[in-house]
């Protein structure tokens, strides 16, 4: 959507201020250009996490402000460009990836990132389904691979099997043979994460305890908010809690002798392929609740911080027509 065959400007989703949804428009900004080691990608889709507004990293980088910012850091093209150095993509490549969270993300008609945070992406894999799983899928393969090592027969409790994450991290501990328990916070969602591979899906309403949960190998929340006492008490001794978005209470660990992890994801070649290669075999279910074009934006972000909103991911589809 060059204006007059302008290619130093774009059509991006900015914000000038620190705030939500409200402080988001849609204007003019410049293109980026690819530095060494880098590609620069036409965005065919970006998926929306609604929360990153309010993380420091969208805003500043190492104390710095970095306004106007781009959101939106999910995301599938095709790479338009590619920098000094760069040996292992061209141009016309479908990728899928990640940028880094304290850089200008996707949400725009082009996106510059380093050739580390991106990945190829089979001609099968919609670009839609793609940014859609990125985040949520490195998420639950991080946390159940890289940080904990999970193996086949080992127990595994998710709490909020229903959402992005959670649903992933039932899908990839089935897939690595954990025997999988997952709690819901409606009975209306137990047939849908048992049809994702979970063996027993437990319904506990949100502010409520489970009875009998205990003795799991690891224990991973996919909530986001404090982490309750109870699932303290439901890992083993010597298992492992693992926390995505708060660090876990350390008083709580040593009182029922669990060993905590606690990391902030981060894309790479090799898990992307992984990724990919789940993806291209159908072997992950992957939801898309929304898709909203480019200039409405701000909409988008609206949508995805509804609470009570249906499952799956919204996004970005430059050009578009909503399907909502």
């Amino acid at each position: 959507m060059d204006i007059e065959g302008d290619t130093s400007r774009m059509t991006a989703l900015r914000a000038h201020e620190r705030g939500g949804p409200e402080k988001l428009v849609v204007e003019k900004a410049p293109r980026p250009r690819p530095g060494r080691g880098e590609v620069l990608v036409r965005v065919e889709a970006a998926a929306i996490t609604a929360p990153e507004l309010t993380w420091p990293e969208t805003w500043e980088s190492d104390g710095v402000d970095r306004t106007p910012i781009i959101p939106s850091h999910e995301f599938a093209g095709t790479v338009a460009e590619v920098g000094e150095g760069v040996e292992d993509f061209a141009a016309g490549d479908l990728v899928f990836g990640l940028v880094p969270f304290n850089r200008n993300g996707a949400a725009a008609e082009f996106v510059a990132l380093p050739t580390s945070s991106i990945g190829h992406r089979s001609s099968s894999v919609d670009p839609a389904i793609a940014a859609a799983a990125v985040l949520p899928a490195l998420t639950a393969w991080e946390a159940l691979h890289d940080q904990v090592n999970l193996e086949a027969g080992k127990r595994l409790l998710v709490r909020g099997g229903a959402g992005a994450v959670g649903s992933m991290l039932v899908q990839i501990g089935h897939v690595a043979r954990a025997q999988v328990t997952a709690t819901v916070s409606s009975a209306d969602d137990v047939e849908r994460v048992r049809s994702l591979g979970a063996d027993e899906v437990v319904v506990v309403p949100r502010g409520e305890e489970p009875e009998g949960l205990s003795g799991f190998d690891v224990v991973v929340d996919a909530v986001g908010d404090r982490i309750p006492r109870w699932m303290y008490a439901a890992a083993a001794p010597e298992g492992t809690l693992v926390s995505l978005q708060l660090p876990p209470d350390e008083q709580l660990a040593s009182e029922y002798g669990v060993d905590t992890v606690f990391f902030v994801v981060s894309a790479n070649t090799e898990r992307l392929a992984e990724l990919d290669d789940l993806l291209s075999q159908h072997r992950l279910a992957v939801d898309v609740a929304m898709q909203f074009p480019l200039d409405r934006g701000r909409e988008a972000f609206e949508a995805a911080g509804t609470p009570g909103r249906r499952h799956g991911k919204v996004l970005l589809v430059p050009g578009s027509r909503p399907s909502e």
